[in-house]
């Protein structure tokens, strides 16, 4: 069983601490949501685990196993086996779907059969396959990018997979079919999931193993499935610092952060 490790994990932009000392572990096969409001840092936390630029790590560390990941490209965290699905997926004109993920298995796996790996992906979660042949996420819907990614996940097959509201833009049948598929693959490939969301109902098919508060750049609660919707009914504020106090600290001036995350 292959775990990632976040500990003490702490990152700022400008000079400005967002995440305030991060500790996390997330083993193969489970589901730990992500739960916090707006400015919270959530997205920062995500960015910061797969080595988008722009952050400065204050100290602490994040490795799959023994493997450190905070000293290695995005591309070799990619290849020790960490996936991101993106809230707001870029767009590659030029490059297609199909030509891209053949590039990613190309290094650890045959490529060979890719075309049948998209189709197959594509038919369980209803992802029509006139996208396939498409340049990356152009012309795309919110709804049809997440999709795409799900199917990104399900052919390249990660060890563990960072979801930063997959939820956003997805309506109720596309929400149940990509949840369901990646619940599956917490099961059929033991893939570990870190999902981050504001709203619960991302976990009506993609079952919860822990549920995490995360707010003033750190996890401040953590219980089991039913404090999701425990959070749904009642929110965050007793977790939330005033407005005044909270833009001292940096999170609501991240500039790198998705503005509702």
């Amino acid at each position: 069983m292959s775990q990632l490790i976040i500990e003490g994990l702490r990152a700022a932009v400008d000079g400005q601490e967002i995440l305030k000392g991060v500790d996390l572990v997330v083993g193969s096969g489970e589901v730990h949501a992500v739960m916090g409001p707006n400015g919270s840092g959530k997205s920062t936390l995500s960015h910061v685990i797969a080595g988008r630029p722009g952050y400065d790590v204050l100290g602490g560390s994040v490795r799959i196993d023994d493997v450190e990941l905070l000293d290695r490209p995005t591309w070799q965290r990619a290849e020790a086996g960490l996936f991101l699905a993106m809230q707001y997926p870029t767009e590659v004109p030029g490059v297609s779907l199909r030509d891209m993920l053949a590039a990613s298995v190309r290094t650890a796996d045959d490529s060979s059969d890719i075309w049948e790996r998209l189709r197959v992906e594509a038919e369980r979660i209803g992802f029509g396959a006139q996208f396939l042949e498409r340049p990356l996420n152009v012309d795309l819907s919110g709804g049809e990018k997440k999709r795409n990614e799900t199917l990104q996940l399900g052919v390249l097959r990660p060890a563990f997979a960072i979801l930063d509201e997959l939820d956003s833009g997805l309506d109720v049948d596309a929400l149940r079919l990509v949840s369901q598929r990646i619940e599956e693959a917490t099961s059929e490939d033991g893939l570990g999931v870190l999902a981050i969301t504001h709203y619960s109902r991302l976990f009506n098919q993609l079952k919860p193993d822990v549920v995490h508060v995360f707010a003033d750049g750190k996890i401040q609660e953590s219980g089991g499935p039913g404090l999701a919707d425990e959070l749904e009914e009642t929110g965050y504020e007793r977790w939330v610092t005033a407005p005044a106090a909270a833009g001292s600290a940096g999170l609501l001036d991240d500039p790198f952060a998705d503005p509702f995350a």
